[in-house]
């Protein structure tokens, strides 16, 4: 049988659930403005490649957070954070994405930003300018960090639920998830989902089945981030397919990370045979060294995915997303257009499928 050439992922319409703020920096970014600011980098944020890190361990973990904090460090006024936002934009347009919704807590802003009411305010007004130059959907997910105290993230539920309106959609809990158990969260997610947002704790990367688990019974999420551990308890990916709650799933991260050694340990096609909705995340590409097109690459280098599968989980990640009615349809139209369309030539890029959708702000304060 003849072979056919693949379809452009980067053309594929796509919905973006998993990038964290900081972490969608590109690289050449993140030099300039530590030249600004005469911040030091390491060598291994200096070189542009992916730095070597194993965070299944506590020493591995906090050399990872010790560079994402040096990075963020780096975000000092509000032309930054409108600068990190419009690039990730672009770079989400550029890999088909049509939706991203970008994971923040405002909290790590807020000292050299005037405060935490003015950081999510800038940030707000960052993804709404974004959104309107780049044609990309956009959207803020609120996280909270588990190493700190839960009336801490009680604080941040009610102000997520205050900006609903002005472009946050849901609620999240990052973090090292060795460190604070979910249910001491409990009261912060339920704030979070009497305001109408979605719940999108991390859960089931560094540790195994029980914290998918706590997310769903203590948490009610509605996705949860990572997720991958649950491939480990059968009766646990059915509970998941069954309610259908999607997994981020951020292959890439995974390895880099050391969940799994190598590409192919990443359970993607466990999850996906069992059912559960998934939605493929680059998670911090400024320390991971690959963006979203490049994890659905690994989908079709590293586990076989046909196209038709791989259109079928970009769908997965547009029906888990907070996109509007319209939008989604405009997705997942743009995704059957995909398929339909011979190898080779996939149809348009997606930013012009979709417009602006997000509403605008007007910035108090």
């Amino acid at each position: 049988m003849e072979h056919l050439p693949h379809r452009d992922l980067s053309l594929l319409p796509k919905a973006h659930l998993h990038l964290h703020f900081t972490g969608s920096m590109r690289p050449s970014t993140l030099l300039e403005l530590a030249e600004k600011y005469g911040v030091h980098l390491p060598e291994v944020l200096k070189t542009g490649t992916p730095p070597k890190l194993r965070a299944t361990d506590e020493r591995g973990w906090f050399r990872f957070q010790r560079l994402y904090d040096i990075a963020r460090s780096c975000l000092r006024e509000p032309e930054d954070i409108h600068r990190l936002v419009r690039e990730a934009a672009q770079e989400d347009v550029r890999d088909g994405s049509g939706w991203l919704e970008i994971q923040v807590d405002p909290t790590s802003y807020a000292p050299l930003l005037g405060g935490l009411i003015p950081a999510l305010e800038i940030i707000l007004d960052a993804v709404d300018s974004a959104a309107r130059e780049t044609g990309l959907g956009m959207r803020v997910l609120v996280a909270a960090n588990r190493m700190k105290h839960p009336l801490e993230a009680r604080t941040l539920a009610r102000l997520a639920v205050r900006y609903a309106d002005r472009g946050v959609v849901g609620f999240g809990l990052s973090n090292d998830e060795r460190r604070g158990m979910a249910r001491d969260f409990d009261r912060a997610f339920a704030i979070a989902r009497e305001g109408g947002l979605l719940a999108a704790p991390h859960g089931g990367e560094l540790t195994g089945p029980s914290s998918v688990r706590d997310c769903l019974d203590d948490l009610r999420a509605a996705r949860v981030g990572h997720g991958v551990r649950a491939a480990e308890d059968p009766r646990l990916l059915r509970k998941l397919a069954e309610r259908q709650v999607a997994c981020e799933v951020c292959p890439a991260s995974n390895v880099a990370l050391g969940v799994y050694d190598k590409h192919e340990d990443v359970p993607l096609r466990t999850l996906f045979d069992a059912g559960v909705p998934l939605a493929l995340g680059a998670d911090d590409p400024l320390l991971f060294g690959s963006r979203l097109a490049a994890q659905y690459e690994i989908a079709r280098r590293h586990h076989a995915f046909t196209d038709e599968e791989l259109a079928e989980l970009a769908r997965q990640s547009i029906r888990a997303s907070a996109a509007p009615e319209d939008v989604r349809r405009k997705l997942l139209a743009g995704v059957d257009d995909w398929l339909a369309a011979p190898a080779g030539r996939s149809g348009q890029p997606v930013q012009a499928m979709v417009p602006a959708t997000v509403p605008a702000m007007n910035v108090r304060g």
